[in-house]
């Protein structure tokens, strides 16, 4: 688990500074260059200026359109992801057995325990960091659609329900709704994870990811907090319809 932990932060380190976070504050225009803006970024700031031209210059409801477009393009590879995590699953009564037969520590006994491993993923054609890649594929596009609303200039002179868009919520609602769909999101995850979900660092992630998101919220635009929101409610969706059922299946087979 630690070692995930530490991957993940590694990764999202990396990508952060790949990603170009220093231009954060930087419009986004036709004029902008790099990879990352020319091939990532502009391309959705387009997409949510032509979507919000559809729909009645409605930036706000065009950052919900989008949102919900980027959510279902990558809902193959979320499903390619909790399918790994079912293979992985469904072998640790085997993973568990191995590691008892093999507990000495001297090098020997771990080598055979890592071959011993190997063959078990292959027998039952399990790849262990399957789980991970679907998360390097999201993690860009997601970061780029974030960059892709804070750098859009028009999005900053419209207004969507009862708050500005460019400013934060003047009434709180949107962190606060952003808050609790993060916690919700976190707990009917936590939830279908079983033993997982009893260790201490995702008992820790369940309140600080929320706490950390209802803040940031509280300081940056709305546009951001509507986004954050959007995405929620379409994770929770899943987490119903979509994992729930997979790992359910995962745990009957056992």
């Amino acid at each position: 688990m630690r070692k995930k932990v530490l991957l993940l932060v590694a990764l999202t380190g990396l990508l952060a500074v790949l990603t170009g976070c220093t231009e954060i504050n930087e419009p986004i225009n036709s004029d902008s260059t790099g990879i990352w803006n020319k091939y990532f970024v502009y391309p959705l700031s387009e997409l949510m200026k032509y979507v919000a031209n559809v729909t009645g210059d409605n930036f706000g409801l065009s950052i919900v359109i989008v949102t919900l477009i980027i959510r279902l393009v990558l809902l193959p590879l979320n499903i390619k992801q909790l399918k790994s995590s079912k293979g992985m699953q469904a072998i640790q009564p085997e993973l568990q057995a191995l590691r008892e037969k093999y507990s000495s520590k001297d090098q020997q006994t771990q080598q055979k325990l890592q071959q011993e491993t190997m063959q078990l993923f292959q027998k039952h054609g399990v790849n262990p960091l399957a789980g991970c890649l679907p998360l390097i594929v999201q993690m860009p596009i997601l970061i780029a659609f974030y960059h892709a609303i804070v750098r859009t200039q028009e999005i900053n002179a419209h207004s969507f329900l009862w708050f500005e868009l460019g400013e934060p919520d003047p009434f709180f609602l949107m962190p606060l709704i952003a808050a609790l769909t993060t916690f919700l999101q976190q707990k009917l995850m936590m939830a279908g994870n079983g033993a997982a979900a009893q260790q201490p660092q995702m008992k820790v992630m369940l309140y600080v990811l929320p706490i950390m998101i209802g803040v940031f919220a509280l300081n940056f635009p709305a546009a951001l907090a509507l986004y954050w929101v959007v995405g929620n409610i379409f994770m929770i969706a899943q987490t119903y319809f979509v994992r729930g059922p997979i790992m359910k299946d995962a745990g009957g087979s056992n």
